[in-house]
């Protein structure tokens, strides 16, 4: 028999998901950004060498996740493109959901979803790990250790797409003694940047202060923004 996930049903069930493969882990999700809890768990897994498939669908990996990403010896990450849907599994459970496996998703959104025992529903099981099988297949495997991402690489990049002497995040964070996240907080705070579904977007505030959006091919978006900054 299927069970009712809540937001909080959802997250309590997906870590013991994770907690209770054996075997495999199949983690489908457009937006990937760990949150310490889970990176512990999937740190776990990777040391008892149990194969663990991960898939995203929506633009590059941040550069921290690639970093953190590239030292699990045993987890494969795939992209695959048009990528809506959410689905978590071991060998003997699956959870279809509306949560990201995204931080942001698990603490602020409502959220639904249905675990799938596969003692009690073999059928449905089965199904529903067909078609994950089959995204997974049709992905392009990502090969995040071969071309592992710091952060000076990244400054690097923005400090090469950077004609008004303007600062990345991470380094304006650093330039006033604060840590990056802390940092992006009190933007939030501040109304320079705003939660735009699973993600943040440069609110009209951020760009009159004179912050940017920019992509970067290899590094993802991040956002630039004048050394005085005054929030």
């Amino acid at each position: 028999m299927s069970k009712f996930l809540n937001t909080t049903a959802t997250n309590y069930y997906l870590e013991e998901l994770i907690k209770g493969a054996q075997e495999r882990l199949v983690l489908i999700s457009p937006f990937l950004k760990f949150n310490d809890r889970i990176k512990e768990l999937l740190a776990d897994k990777d040391r008892m060498k149990i194969d663990i498939r991960l898939v995203y669908g929506k633009s590059e990996l941040a550069p921290q996740e690639i970093n953190w990403l590239s030292g699990l010896e045993f987890v494969r990450t795939s992209f695959c493109q048009n990528l809506h849907a959410k689905f978590y599994a071991n060998e003997n459970v699956a959870i279809i959901t509306s949560m990201n496996l995204y931080d942001f998703s698990q603490v602020n959104n409502n959220e639904m979803g249905m675990q799938i025992v596969r003692s009690e529903d073999p059928a449905l099981y089965s199904e529903a790990f067909e078609e994950a099988q089959r995204l997974i297949r049709v992905s392009e495997q990502v090969r995040l250790a071969a071309d592992t991402v710091n952060e000076a690489e990244v400054e690097s990049a923005s400090a090469e797409d950077n004609r008004d002497s303007k600062l990345s995040t991470s380094k304006l964070a650093r330039s006033l003694g604060m840590k990056t996240a802390e940092f992006t907080d009190k933007l939030i705070a501040g109304g320079m940047l705003v939660h735009d579904g699973d993600k943040l977007s440069l609110s009209p505030k951020g760009a009159s202060a004179g912050g940017e959006l920019r992509v970067s091919k290899r590094f993802g978006s991040y956002f630039l923004w004048p050394s005085d900054l005054s929030i």
